[in-house]
């Protein structure tokens, strides 16, 4: 009750200077987690809630199901068509070599860990969150193709990410004793299940809530809280046949937002409002844990935190933007913008709950709090003055450009609320 009641209290406190704080470049992941590191167990000592805790894991776990669901439900798969479509080539391109490069830095530097412990930091790092730079994705000065482009980004690379994170894990875990054969099968009950479980539920779901708002059955309130359960509902039923939770919560949304146009508006007005309390919560949660976390973080660790914000996420993003016609400006801007947040404290969370007597488990979670704890930090205090660059760079230069290419207006996720 006592952690509750702190959460309430940084909560309102934060409520009641918000503006004030989001005009000097203090988001709201700022506050949360500084608030969690200062009150938990390493300095103040005032709360005892752990991260790897079933509080905690289970806290973490809905947040990102929801963020699934929600993206998915409003993907509109026009989107990520054409050779020169920036979305596509981040997600398609960018992310398989930014996993790729992440092993290989890990493998190089990470000199404790073996090869596919190397591999699960890469997955649990892979993943962006636009949040953390919030102004970027908002800014009108911004062109919209490239705002869209880290916001789509963004809303997909989580869900992309686990299958990767489940391969590196099973390999992790059965080393040489993995057989083809044995991970087909374990590879197909966790796509196959999840997926088959996603579809069923969503196309059930969406029918029964599509007659329900026809017929006038539902209030709006219950509009927003059926969208959530019908998540929630999936990851919990895919999990319990075998199944991957998480991209059964993701096919559910693809699904359902086919089925019922307007749930992916319903279910982003949660994630906006209410939603918002869960994502807040877990950052608290992890700024108590840090600390714990960051006693595996030698000089390595460090390294590869900072090579993961930089290195292996721009040069990636640069081969993946080869021949769209994009200034260097810009290239450089998508590279740079690709925090770590919320998807990657969910995935480590997810490879503490499936091997928890992982060899590397602790170097896991050091990587990952120092790249979250630097991103957080680094892009939140760089959206502002990088975004007043990049605008009076791009308005300087004579002609439209590739940049300000028309593109379908699809945000695939409201993030003000988590930055202002």
């Amino acid at each position: 009750m006592a952690d509750l009641g702190l959460l309430a209290a940084v909560l309102f406190a934060y409520g009641l200077l918000s503006r004030r704080l989001d005009s000097l470049a203090v988001t709201a992941p700022m506050v949360f987690v500084g608030a969690g590191i200062v009150l938990g167990p390493g300095v103040l000592g005032l709360t005892r809630i752990e991260l790897t805790g079933e509080t905690g894991l289970l806290v973490a776990e809905i947040a990102l199901v929801i963020v699934l669901f929600a993206d998915a439900a409003r993907l509109d798969l026009r989107v990520l068509r054409g050779d020169s479509n920036l979305p596509a080539r981040l997600l398609g391109v960018g992310m398989p070599l930014t996993i790729g490069l992440g092993v290989l830095s890990g493998a190089l530097l990470l000199e404790r860990i073996e090869l596919w412990e190397a591999a699960i930091i890469a997955a649990v790092l892979a993943p962006t969150d636009a949040a953390l730079g919030q102004v970027v994705v908002s800014s009108p000065g911004v062109p919209q193709r490239v705002r869209q482009a880290l916001n789509v980004e963004s809303g997909l690379n989580d869900g992309l990410s686990i299958p990767f994170l489940f391969l590196f894990v099973g390999l992790a875990v059965a080393g040489a004793e993995v057989t083809a054969t044995g991970w087909v099968a374990f590879a197909g009950a966790q796509i196959g299940f999840g997926a088959g479980v996603g579809a069923l539920v969503g196309l059930v779901g969406g029918a029964l809530y599509r007659r329900a708002v026809e017929t006038k059955m539902m209030t709006g309130t219950f509009e927003q809280l059926a969208m959530v359960a019908l998540a929630v509902g999936t990851w919990a039923l895919a999990e319990s046949v075998g199944g991957n939770g998480f991209i059964g919560a993701f096919v559910a949304g693809l699904v359902t937002g086919r089925i019922v146009p307007s749930c992916g508006e319903q279910i982003l007005d949660f994630v906006l409002d209410e939603g918002q309390l869960i994502t807040l919560s877990v950052f608290f949660i992890f700024g108590a844990s840090a600390i714990g976390f960051l006693e595996a973080a030698d000089w390595t660790v460090l390294i590869y935190g900072f090579a993961s914000l930089t290195v292996v996420r721009m040069l990636p993003v640069a081969i993946a933007l080869i021949g769209t016609g994009l200034r260097v400006s810009t290239v450089s801007f998508l590279a740079w913008f690709g925090p770590r947040g919320l998807a990657s404290i969910i995935l480590a969370l997810v490879v503490v709950e499936e091997e928890p007597d992982l060899p590397a488990l602790d170097v896991v979670l050091a990587a990952m709090t120092v790249t979250v704890l630097a991103s957080i930090v680094l892009h939140g205090l760089t959206a502002r003055p990088l975004v007043r660059a990049y605008t009076r760079r791009i308005e300087a230069q004579p002609g439209a450009g590739a940049e300000r290419e028309t593109v379908l207006d699809l945000p695939i996720r409201g993030r003000a609320s988590t930055s202002t």
